[in-house]
Parts: C-alpha cells; sequence; structure tokens
C-alpha cells in the first residue's frame, strides 16, 4: 500500500533515530500535584522540560513526528485519566509538516477516582519523540502524589487557558465532511463556517482511530468557508465506515486555535 510503508522506508523519510540511553537528560517529566475540584476530580499535570532547542510532538504530530503516548498506573482508586492539549506550533521539519512544543510543555490531566476525598498515588510510563537534528524516542518514569486538596497550579492553570477555543467558543457554524472512496481508503472534503484564525491556517484532520492515517490536509478559504480535504487510510487499505461524530479537526492560526468534534454529511 502507499501509506503503511515497511519500517526501513519509512525510516528514510524521518530525522535519524537514535538508541535513548546516552540522551536521557535530554527530556525529564515531573508530576505536578495539582488540585482537587468541586466536581470530585483531581487536575494534575505532567511538566516536560526539555534541552534548550529541542521539541517533542503534539497527539497527531503528521508524518515526521511522533505521537506522545501515556501508560497510566498507581492507585486502584483511580478510574480514569484524561490528558488535556495545549495548542502546539506548526513545524516546518526537513520539508514536512511536524506538530509540537519547543523546549517542553505541560500536559493538564483530569483524575477520575471513586474515593474523592483521599489522596492518590499516580505513576507511569511517558513514551515521546524528542527531536533537534535528530530524533530520539524516550521512555520517562513518573510518579507522584496527589493531595486531597491541594493548591491551584500556574503552570497548569497557564496550559489549560491556552487549549483551543471550542466550536461555540470560536463561532463556528456548519461543518461538513463529504467522502468519496479511493483506492486504498477515502478522500474526506471538509467546509468549516468560521472566520479565520489568522494567516497561515493549517487544519489538522483526526479520523478518531490511531488505526486510521491521515494525510496532511490541502486547504483553502473562500471568505468564511475554510475548505480542508485529507485522505484517510486504514491498515485493511479500502475503503471503511468513517463515523463522522468521531472526526476531529483543528484549526491552527496566528490569532487563535479551534477544537472541532465531529461534522455532518456534505
Amino acid at each position: 500500500m502507499r501509506y503503511f510503508m515497511p519500517t526501513t522506508a519509512f525510516a528514510l523519510l524521518l530525522p535519524v533515530l537514535a538508541a535513548a540511553g546516552p540522551y536521557d537528560d535530554l527530556a525529564r517529566v515531573e508530576v505536578l500535584p495539582g488540585w482537587r475540584m468541586e466536581s470530585g476530580e483531581h487536575m494534575a499535570g505532567l511538566r516536560i522540560t526539555l534541552e534548550p532547542g529541542w521539541k517533542t510532538y503534539w497527539r497527531a504530530p503528521g508524518d515526521a513526528g511522533i505521537p506522545p503516548s501515556f501508560q497510566f498506573a498507581g492507585s486502584d482508586q483511580i478510574t480514569g485519566i484524561t490528558p488535556h492539549w495545549p495548542v502546539p506550533e506548526v513545524i516546518d521539519q526537513n520539508g514536512m509538516m511536524s506538530i509540537g512544543y519547543y523546549d517542553g510543555v505541560v500536559f493538564p490531566l483530569t483524575v477520575t477516582s471513586r474515593a474523592t476525598d483521599v489522596p492518590l498515588e499516580i505513576s507511569g510510563t511517558l513514551s515521546i519523540g524528542v527531536c533537534e537534528e535528530i530524533c530520539i524516542p524516550v521512555t520517562l518514569d513518573f510518579q507522584g502524589l496527589l493531595p486531597s486538596e491541594g493548591a491551584r497550579d500556574a503552570s497548569i492553570t497557564a496550559a489549560l487557558i491556552n487549549q483551543p477555543l471550542t466550536a461555540s467558543e470560536a463561532g463556528v457554524g456548519d461543518v461538513t465532511c463529504a467522502l468519496m472512496p479511493i483506492k486504498d481508503g477515502l478522500r474526506v472534503t471538509t467546509i468549516i463556517d468560521v472566520a479565520s484564525a489568522g494567516q497561515p491556517e493549517h487544519v489538522i484532520v483526526e479520523a478518531g482511530t490511531s488505526t486510521v492515517w491521515v494525510s496532511e490536509a490541502d486547504i483553502s478559504r473562500t471568505g468564511s468557508k475554510l475548505h480542508a480535504s485529507v485522505d484517510m487510510v486504514p491498515q485493511s487499505g479500502s475503503a471503511f465506515a468513517l463515523d463522522r461524530s468521531k472526526v476531529r479537526i483543528t484549526v491552527l492560526g496566528s490569532d487563535r486555535a479551534i477544537d472541532i468534534r465531529g461534522c455532518s454529511a456534505g
């Protein structure tokens, strides 16, 4: 198939991957204990600190990037952990677009638990790619104690504020997705009724499942209509049933970023 290439061939398109051992000091992770919210959920954070000039990646980093992978463990009282994603930067990486963060990032974490009034132990591993001239896969262990009360953390709060606007907050109107079968999947053309986010605008489309590869978007704008077209290719390499309600569209511009969930038939 055209898009799922053997590992050797795919590696030729990416910056060189080096063994993580000698580079452990390039990336560090720290649990920010955070605070217990009125809802009973806990707001914590993971702070990733990189050496100056190095970068790591967003959840949909483009073909030149390595998405973060979270593996959580810890207290059996914890029933769920949801990471939040601050607005990333668009990066030109050897002529390929990637999306991520320079020098570090704080990922806020919403933690739900069975017991809302006791401290919670959290631990796990975070697998990320860190890049400068070369890209290095790094796995970092973390652990911490989340207090039963705690205090607001300025770093977590800033990262929460720096999330993309919701569709409602950004005044987004209709969002449609038209589907056309192609040889090995679907071409998805979305039209978003939204004022400019500031030039240049970038649109990232996610299929809602990690088993579907999504191409970089071809975009254009006519007035308030932002058009973006992507190819979606599943591992089967054939047309598939796309759940439009799971499609996630992120608009990144020089003035603002917008997070759009779902689209209707176009």
